[in-house]
């Protein structure tokens, strides 16, 4: 907990830094690319549509929250999603990139998964202001909960955060680590569930909500849907709340914990 307490004084004291190392991260993802930003966003936008089509055009698909199409029940799930996916993939090879910063004994190491949280946060703005003005394109009258996004966001970034820190320092020594977290993150996306729910086909067993509650993600991606759709508020998920930052919290702890023991080996390694 002391190291914890140490790493936020140290961001909070270097918080000028880390936001200019963060700029210059995003910018330089686009360097020497003729369409630059658009790249980031055309991926993402191809992925809404296909499983627009495939879902609300092939199969038909009935969304669980009446009233609205799929495509507004399927984008605040995926925008998070993108998101955590976004900051897990670039926090788990960030010390491999910026190796000659681990190797100056003067630099703390720990921000450098901070720096790619703040980028991706970067992105991650811009896939909010599209999927609030698709959601006004559909007539949608803005409601008081959208603003729980900012919320839900900052939950999504200490969860990611947290997992970045263990995967980060692993990656050093076992670089199949990258290529796990891909699969890891295939089968996440099914798994939260982004692309469907349960109450979308017949005959599923009652205890699989249940289930599927018990993976944290599942906290961000309906509090946004609450936020964006129905207007229910954070507090009227307490339970789920609870115990979303209790695996965070422990998460981190567990994170730190190996980040710091394997910290003073990264410079023989890398």
């Amino acid at each position: 907990m002391n190291y914890l307490v140490s790493l936020l004084k140290e961001i909070i004291t270097k918080r000028k830094l880390i936001l200019e190392l963060s700029k210059a991260d995003f910018k330089k993802r686009f360097v020497g690319s003729y369409f630059g930003i658009a790249w980031m966003f055309l991926q993402p936008m191809a992925t809404v549509l296909v499983y627009f089509f495939v879902f609300q055009m092939g199969f038909k698909s009935i969304p669980p929250v009446p009233n609205y199409p799929y495509v507004l029940w399927l984008i605040p799930g995926i925008v998070p999603w993108f998101f955590f996916s976004e900051v897990l993939n670039m926090g788990t090879g960030c010390l491999q990139e910026y190796n000659y910063l681990v190797k100056k004994v003067v630099f703390r190491v720990e921000i450098l998964p901070v720096i790619k949280l703040i980028s991706c946060i970067m992105v991650h703005g811009i896939f909010a202001l599209i999927m609030i003005v698709v959601f006004l394109c559909y007539g949608m009258f803005p409601k008081a909960s959208w603003l729980q996004i900012a919320y839900y966001s900052f939950a999504s970034a200490m969860f990611s955060l947290a997992i970045s820190y263990f995967t980060s320092a692993i990656n050093v020594f076992f670089k199949d680590m990258t290529q796990i977290i891909g699969i890891c993150l295939q089968f996440g996306m099914w798994m939260v569930p982004i692309m469907w729910a349960p109450e979308m086909f017949k005959n599923f067993p009652s205890w699989l909500p249940t289930l599927l509650k018990l993976n944290p993600f599942y906290y961000i991606v309906a509090g946004y849907r609450d936020s964006m759709l129905t207007g229910n508020w954070f507090i009227e998920r307490p339970t789920l709340g609870l115990y979303f930052w209790s695996v965070t919290i422990i998460l981190m702890l567990i994170g730190l914990k190996v980040f710091k023991k394997l910290r003073p080996h990264f410079s023989d390694v890398l």
